[in-house]
């Protein structure tokens, strides 16, 4: 049975002050029922993976480059954040897409180079505000997936995330029809390319205005079995009440 995953992408906010929201996520989940990670801004990983140590939360990278090393200034490689202490890294997050121009060959290359280092890569997928009007969802759904996923995948070391771009940060949340018509779709996508077991196996999450009090009918959602959070991971008391949701879906 796939665990739940509970997972907050800080982006670029936060400093090393920021790390007592760890402490109090630490203090008010000691033995989670489902499994949380958090994915700080490089400056902090090391910082944040030492603080939690062997406890119930994973440390993950924001993103990471397809070379494991190189005159490549300013990038991280997939080995650097497994040295920092990270677990998970997340790749083609549509911020990046469109900040850096990346393509879905270029998310392919940083997943498998996150994947042979021993990272989970958590490869986002979502379609534009114009893309849904256009009622090309599962079009680009199904593009995004072939061209972003490698084929050495499996659940352990695959989860994929769902945020439809116009949801970002913006208050719009999909219905509960469009979430599950998304994510039963990418399901069967990947049971068709890698088989019942591994397409059954790796973990959807949704992302994308994400907030207590909306957590608890998106989890009940098919196929959805966790969340990718922004802005609400930032504070402890929001993203522990997400969480708590989660544990109880």
């Amino acid at each position: 049975m796939r665990k739940k995953l509970a997972a907050g992408n800080w982006k670029m906010n936060g400093t090393t002050a920021s790390l007592t929201e760890v402490d109090a996520l630490l203090a008010a989940h000691p033995a989670p029922g489902c499994e949380i990670l958090l994915c700080p801004p490089a400056t902090l990983v090391s910082a944040m993976a030492a603080r939690i140590g062997d406890g119930p939360i994973h440390t993950g990278g924001q993103d990471c480059h397809a070379e494991p090393s190189g005159a490549h200034t300013g990038d991280i490689a997939a080995g650097m954040l497994v040295d920092a202490g990270a677990s998970h890294v997340i790749l083609g997050h549509s911020e990046c897409r469109q900040d850096h121009n990346e393509s879905d060959k270029d998310v392919r290359n940083k997943a498998k180079a996150a994947i042979a280092a021993g990272l989970v890569a958590v490869v986002c997928c979502g379609e534009s505000d114009a893309e849904r009007e256009a009622m090309n969802t599962l079009e680009i759904i199904s593009g995004q997936l072939a061209g972003s996923i490698p084929d050495n995948v499996t659940g352990e070391n695959l989860v994929v995330a769902y945020e439809p771009i116009w949801a970002i940060g913006t208050g719009k949340v999909p219905t509960l029809d469009q979430i599950g018509e998304v994510h039963d779709f990418i399901r069967t996508q990947l049971e068709r390319r890698f088989g019942e077991g591994v397409g059954r196996s790796v973990r959807l999450l949704y992302g994308g205005s994400v907030k207590p009090s909306n957590a608890a009918e998106i989890f009940a959602v098919s196929n959805v079995d966790g969340a990718l959070v922004g802005g609400a991971s930032l504070k402890a008391a929001d993203f522990m009440d997400i969480i708590t949701e989660l544990e109880q879906a």
